[in-house]
This record gives structure tokens, C-alpha cells and sequence, in this order.
């Protein structure tokens, strides 16, 4: 990405990031009375968890150490609870809005306002910590989701092949070791023929993977067909090469606009992201550049990171696409915003004679959390003619 659009497109989430929180924070401050001690302290603490964030990932990148991923923690946290304080603060509003024409607020309400403000802060407050308290945990139990494909092609293999299939893993300071070690330990017990990577392994910065050596822990899954995974935006947005080598180091075959025959048994495609030329300048081959070197009596697996034009992939012959990026939203309601956006933002579909599975990702992006949706193992049973 050239230098003036990252500042630009910087500058533009930094200002939307700002007027948001300062909404939020011009309702809040409305219910601590005027002269209150305590109006100090909630301002000195609301802009300190506002800027934790954006200060951590200059950080991350600069100086990663312990204090830094502190820091990043608790930044994450403020990002989910930034988002449903701004719903609160919204609906909160609208409410506001509607009475003043309609006039539905009890008289009970306007008996003691200050009061009755204080107890809306209140019960705010903890509707919010309760529902991203229960998003932290949901985020931390994916489940292993199974389903069969039939493909109707004669092979020169096993008559049926097992995928395990994860996207969006995102390692690097939320999913550490634990959640990596959880997440190897799931897929070896699955006992896969193939285990597919579909993008965003690494969440931007590689630097907390090296230190706390995640890559390692990867380099214990095995299968009987490889291991194979492609790029995904955030690998481009922390520098694609880089990562691409140490994805590669440890055990894991990056596929970059390539196909390979696997065993005389079927194609295995992957693409690199389509976000590629934005921070490369270089463009990506297109599907039909790729699939001129393959032979479409075999069965075709094309992994591409983020789920657009689906019908170039059925064009081409492609018997099985597999993609993630959408984390189907991750924080509901913007599970609506990706079902606008792609075809398939999560889940199965078949159109012609070509499967697409769309991962609602392993890991998380930003807030380490998930309502709405589950993390998720993808096992899927594919089966010949």
C-alpha cells in the first residue's frame, strides 16, 4: 500500500474511531452530576481504555514484550466494549427521541432525573460487561463442525478423503499458546487425510508469533496428504514474504497462485489473497491463468481466502472451494452486514456441480470476542464416484 493511502486510510479510522468513543463518552459523562469528583477520575480512565489500542499496536510493532501485550489486551476488550456501548448509547438516544413526541417514559422517571440517570448508567454498564463476558467465552470454544460433500469423479486414490478445514486463526498476542496448543491438539485427534489452512494463520505482526513460538506447535499436525494453506489479508497487512517463510519453515505448504497435483489423486489450488495488490502493487493471477495447468478429470479442491465471485469458480470446474475471512460477522448484528456483502458468509452451498464451505474462522480479529456465531474445526468428509 503506498504511503499516502496508509495514512490516509489511518487517518479516517482514527477520526471515526475518536467521534465514536467521544459520543459515548459525552452521554456517560451526563450522568455523574456536575462538580462530582468522580467526573474526573471516569474521564482520566474512559480516555486512557480509548487509546489503549491504538497505542498498543504501535507498540506490538516496535517494542513487544509483556507490557505491550497488557496493553493489547486490554485495548482488545475496550473495542467490543466500545461497540455495544455505542448500540446502548444509540437505542438509549432513539428512546429519548421517540418520548419526546410520543411521550411513553413513565412520570416516575422524571421525579429524581439525576437518579434515574444514574440507575440507566448502572444497568448499562452491566448489560454490556455480561454480554461481552459471554462473547470472551464463546470465542474460546470452537467447535468441530462435520459434514459430507459427494464429488462425482472417478480417482485414482482412497474413495473417500477427509479435510479438516480452518481459516482465520489470527495467531499471534490473543491466540497464543493455549489457544494454538487447542487448536493442534483438535486436529490431530481428527485424524485428517489433508488439513487446509484458508488464510489469516497469522494476525499482521509476526513478531509475537516468533516469541512465543507458535509456529512450532504447528509443525506437529501431520496428514496423510500434506498440510497445505494459502495468505490471507492480515498476513499482507504485517508483510505476506515474511510470514510466507515461516508459515513454510514450520511445516506448512503456502500454496501462492499455484496448483499441485497431490499423489496422482486430486488438484490442490490456492490463491493468494485478492487484497495482494493493494499492499504490493503486484496483481494476482486470475483463476483462469491458474487452472490452465490443471486437468479437470481430476477432482479440484481451490482454496481462496475470501469468498468473492463464486461463479468464476464454478466457471472453471472447480469441484470443492473452501474460504474464510468473513468470521460471519463475529459480533452480531454485523453478521447482517456480511450477508449484504458476500454470497456466502457462512456455512455450505452447492451451485452447478461445485461445493463452497465459507469458515466462520478459529480465532478472532480486534475484540476477543464472538456473539452471534461460534469459532469452528471444519472436518469435511469428501466422497468419489
Amino acid at each position: 500500500m503506498k504511503t499516502s493511502a496508509f495514512i490516509i486510510f489511518i487517518t479516517i479510522v482514527v477520526v471515526i474511531y475518536g467521534l465514536a468513543n467521544y459520543y459515548i463518552y459525552s452521554r456517560a459523562i451526563q450522568t455523574i452530576p456536575a462538580g462530582n469528583s468522580w467526573r474526573i477520575w471516569f474521564t482520566c480512565v474512559f480516555w486512557v481504555l480509548v487509546s489503549a489500542y491504538v497505542v498498543a499496536r504501535f507498540l506490538e510493532r516496535a517494542h513487544p514484550c509483556d507490557f505491550t501485550e497488557i496493553i493489547t489486551w486490554i485495548g482488545s476488550f475496550w473495542l467490543g466494549i466500545m461497540v455495544y456501548s455505542l448500540f446502548t448509547v444509540l437505542l438509549i438516544d432513539l428512546s429519548r427521541i421517540g418520548n419526546h413526541f410520543f411521550h411513553f417514559f413513565p412520570a416516575i422517571f422524571y421525579t429524581d432525573y439525576q437518579k434515574t440517570k444514574s440507575i440507566v448508567l448502572l444497568i448499562s454498564v452491566s448489560i454490556i460487561m455480561i454480554t461481552v463476558a459471554a462473547g470472551f467465552i464463546n470465542a474460546r470454544l470452537p467447535r468441530i463442525r462435520h459434514f459430507d460433500i459427494e464429488i462425482n469423479k472417478k480417482v485414482n486414490g482412497d474413495k473417500s478423503l477427509k479435510i479438516v478445514l480452518v481459516s482465520d486463526i489470527h495467531m499471534g498476542t490473543l491466540i497464543a499458546k493455549r489457544r494454538t496448543n487447542h487448536l493442534v491438539e483438535k486436529i490431530i485427534n481428527l485424524k485428517p487425510d489433508l488439513v487446509l489452512f484458508a488464510g489469516d494463520i497469522v494476525d499482521e505482526d509476526l513478531a509475537p508469533v516468533i516469541r512465543r513460538n507458535l509456529g512450532e506447535m504447528l509443525s506437529h499436525i501431520k496428514a496423510k496428504y500434506g498440510v497445505y494453506g494459502i495468505t490471507g489479508n492480515h498476513e499482507y497487512i504485517g508483510g505476506a514474504e515474511s510470514a510466507v517463510k515461516y508459515l513454510r519453515t514450520h511445516g506448512i505448504n503456502i500454496l501462492r497462485d499455484t496448483a499441485v497435483l497431490v499423489d496422482d489423486y486430486f488438484y490442490l489450488v490456492g490463491r493468494d489473497d485478492r487484497d495482494k495488490p493493494r499492499f504490493t502493487g503486484k496483481e494476482r493471477k486470475s483463476l483462469e491463468e491458474i487452472m490452465a495447468q490443471v486437468d479437470r478429470s481430476y477432482p479440484v479442491i481451490l482454496m481462496d481466502h475470501q469468498p468473492f465471485n463464486l461463479a468464476k469458480t464454478v466457471e472453471q470446474g472447480v469441484d470443492l472451494q473452501v474460504s474464510g475471512h468473513t468470521h460471519h460477522g463475529q459480533l452480531w448484528p454485523f453478521n447482517y452486514i456480511t450477508h449484504a456483502i458476500y454470497e456466502l458468509s457462512w456455512g455450505y452451498k452447492q451451485i452447478g456441480q461445485t461445493h463452497f464451505y465459507v469458515s466462520s474462522g478459529f480465532g478472532s480479529w480486534g475484540p476477543p470476542i464472538r456473539l452471534g456465531n461460534r469459532p469452528e474445526i471444519v472436518e469435511i468428509l469428501v466422497r468419489f464416484r
